[in-house]
Order: C-alpha cells, then structure tokens, then sequence
C-alpha cells in the first residue's frame, strides 16, 4: 500500500541581514537535511531561497532553522526581507543596526501584492534601491526615502524621492506608514508602483 503524499509548502529562508548574502555550510547541511532526493532550491534576486517542507513539520523545521541562524519568511503577497547591499565599510559607518531593525519591523507582513524593500549603506546604491517598491538609501547620517521603483517590464523605472534626512526612528515610522497605507487601501494584487502613482502623494506623506 502506498503511503500518502505529505502536503508540503514553500518557504522563504536567507541568513539574515549582514555582510552580503551569505550561508554557512553548517545552515546549507541544514536544510538539506529536509530535502528529498532531486529536490531543488530556488534562488530568488531578492537574496532568499525558496525551499518546499512538509506542511505538518513546519513549526520543527523553522525552529531547526532558526537554531543555526536562519531566517525564515512566508512566501506570496507579504513584505520581502530587506535587501541589501555588501556594507563594504563595514557595520556602524554603513548602518546595519538600522537595517537590521527595519527588517524586523517590516519583512512578512501582508499587502495586495508581494512588496520589495532595499537599502544601501551609501549613495552607489549597491542595494538597488532606486529599483524596488520602497528604497532607503544612507547618506552620511541621515536617510532618503524613495517609492514607486520597478526593475522589471517596459515600464521599468526609478523611484522618486519621497522624504529626505530622516533619522533612524522617522524612517522606521515613514516605511511602517507607507506599508499600512497600502495594507489598507491597495486594491488587490496591485502592484505597490501603481499604488504609489494611483494617490495622491499628500496621502504618501500625511
């Protein structure tokens, strides 16, 4: 007699916000330990890999995860883990504390539509902020916002620039106003560009 199927789902996992986008061979032994033979990671542009596991072992698994320094995220209309740049100057000088705390504010909550988050730690903008739904770049102390980015399509374009000088704490209350703006008023399975260009921008700023 065959034995059933194990529903399984989709994760997002990555290493956490650091130095780049890295994985310790201890985290890879990891999650290989919950793959079946042929089974595939997928490697997203967004610095996350998207892994299927058994449905009824999620709760295990996240914490097997998350014991080696995994992050795990759902998968579908939720806000993105940040994505960064390689901080090539190192923590303090290109605010990983602050992106770190973003991350942790924002990454997996739900929207209409799947939201991407970047920040780069200076004005190359390795983190290709200008390109994605909300960008945060660092300049010297302070931090601009940008909204409305898109990489992809004919109509691919830059975000505009939405706030300047913030410090860390008006950031962090700027991006979590943009996302419950959007959590309350999107339409479904609208894209956050769209979003951005469908309101008025007192609305984005209020």
């Amino acid at each position: 007699m065959e034995t059933e199927e194990k529903k399984k789902i989709k994760i997002a996992v990555n290493g956490g916000i650091g130095f780049g986008s890295k994985l310790t061979a201890q985290q890879l032994v990891m999650m290989a330990k919950y793959m079946d033979d042929g089974q595939e990671l997928e490697l997203t542009t967004f610095q996350q890999i998207y892994i299927e596991i058994p449905e009824d072992q999620k709760e295990e698994i996240m914490e097997s995860f998350q014991s080696v320094g995994l992050r795990t995220y759902p998968v579908g209309n939720f806000v993105k883990s940040l994505r960064t740049c390689n901080f090539c100057k190192g923590e303090l000088e290109e605010g990983m504390p602050v992106a770190k705390e973003l991350n942790e504010r924002i990454a997996g909550k739900p929207v209409p539509f799947t939201l991407k988050v970047a920040y780069t730690g200076c004005a190359i903008g390795c983190g290709e902020p200008m390109l994605s739904d909300i960008g945060v770049m660092k300049i010297k102390d302070t931090y601009n916002l940008y909204v409305g980015g898109k990489a992809k399509g004919k109509d691919a374009k830059v975000g505009t620039l939405l706030l300047e000088n913030l410090t860390p704490e008006e950031l962090y209350q700027a991006v979590d106003r943009l996302i419950n703006l959007y959590s309350q008023q999107g339409k479904k399975r609208e894209p956050f560009s769209k979003f951005v260009a469908r309101v008025d921008e007192k609305l984005l700023l209020t």
